[in-house]
C-alpha cells in the first residue's frame, strides 16, 4: 500500500543555519519539503544501546542530502555519552527526555529545566525506591512509580512520571520529548511541519505529534504505531534504514501529514541488532 501524498506546495525559503550547526551539501538540486529528521534512540536508531553500522551509513546520506539530524533520547546525557561514539555525526541532541540539549560540533549543553530537589531523592532512598540521576532527570523502573507518585504528592512537587517500556522518568511537569525538540528546531530556524520524526515507545508520542511527519519502527508499541503515518516492517535501526532508503530518499516526497497509517507487508525473519 501507498502512503497518500500531500499535494505538493510552495517551498518557503529556509532559514541560514545559525553558525554552531555543522554544514551539510545537498547532492540534488530537488526541492525538500522535509528538512530535519527526528530519531530516538533506543529501541530506534540502536539495539542494545548502540547504533549499527549499516545505520550509521544511512544517516551518513541524510546529512548529505542536505538534511538535518536530531537525536532524541530519554537516557541521562553522560551515559548517552559514553554509549554512543557516533553523536558528533548529528546536528543536535536533545537528551534526558527533553531536559537537555546538546550541541556536539560547540561541545554546548545547555539545562532546560531544573534538577529534583534534593528533599524528593530522599524521600525515594526512605522508600526504597531503587534510582539514578541524570543531569536533571530521575530515573527507574516499574513498578516503582507508585511510590515515586506518593513522595511527588506529599512534597506537593511540581513533577511528572513519563514510562518508556519499563523505564520510569520523572521530570518537571513542563518537560518532554516535544519541548525539547521545540527548543532544537527553533535554534535550527526550522518549522515542526518540516520535520520527519520516528520513534518506538510511549514517551515518543509527544514529538512524534509535533512532526509533520511520524514514522514508528516495526518494533513499537501498539499506541505509537497507532497514530503513526507509516509503520515500518523492519524493527530498530533497519527500519529506519528501511524509510530512509525507500522512503526519504527514494524520491517519495512530499508525504501528507497526519493521514491514515500506512503498514508495509511484514517480511519474514527478523532484523537488526
Amino acid at each position: 500500500m501507498k502512503a497518500s501524498k500531500r499535494p505538493r506546495a510552495q517551498q518557503a525559503r529556509r532559514a541560514p543555519a545559525p553558525p554552531s550547526a555543522p554544514s551539510a551539501c545537498p547532492v540534488s538540486s530537488e526541492p525538500m519539503w522535509y528538512h530535519v529528521l527526528a530519531c530516538d534512540y533506543d529501541g530506534t536508531l540502536a539495539s542494545e544501546g548502540r547504533i549499527a553500522p549499516e545505520t550509521m551509513q544511512a544517516l551518513h546520506r541524510v546529512r548529505d542530502s542536505g538534511r538535518r539530524i536530531v537525536l532524541i533520547t530519554g537516557r541521562q546525557f553522560d551515559d548517552l555519552l559514553g554509549i554512543c561514539p557516533e553523536i558528533d555525526l548529528l546536528d543536535w541532541v536533545v537528551a534526558e527526555n527533553g531536559a537537555i540539549l546538546y550541541e556536539p560540533r560547540g561541545k554546548r549543553v545547555d539545562d532546560l529545566a531544573a534538577p529534583a530537589p534534593a528533599a524528593f531523592l530522599a524521600a525515594l532512598e526512605r522508600a526504597g525506591v531503587p534510582f539514578s540521576t541524570g543531569r536533571i532527570v530521575v530515573s527507574t523502573v516499574v513498578p516503582h512509580e507508585t511510590a515515586v507518585r506518593r513522595a511527588i504528592h506529599d512534597l506537593g512537587l511540581e513533577l511528572q512520571i513519563i514510562f518508556n517500556r519499563e523505564s520510569v522518568m520523572v521530570l518537571p511537569a513542563a518537560v518532554s520529548k516535544q519541548s525539547g525538540l521545540e527548543e532544537a528546531l527553533r535554534r535550527l530556524g526550522v518549522p515542526a511541519h518540516k520535520v520527519i520524526g520516528i520513534g518506538d515507545a510511549e514517551n515518543d508520542l509527544a514529538f512524534l505529534r509535533l512532526a509533520g511527519f511520524a514514522v514508528a519502527v516495526g518494533n513499537a508499541v501498539p499506541s505509537l504505531a497507532a497514530e503513526a503515518d507509516l509503520v515500518t516492517r523492519a524493527a530498530n535501526g533497519a527500519g529506519v534504514r528501511e524509510f530512509v532508503e525507500e522512503w526519504l530518499l527514494a524520491g517519495r516526497e512530499p508525504f501528507r501529514r497526519r493521514s491514515p497509517v500506512v503498514r508495509l507487508p511484514s517480511d519474514s525473519g527478523s532484523d537488526e541488532g
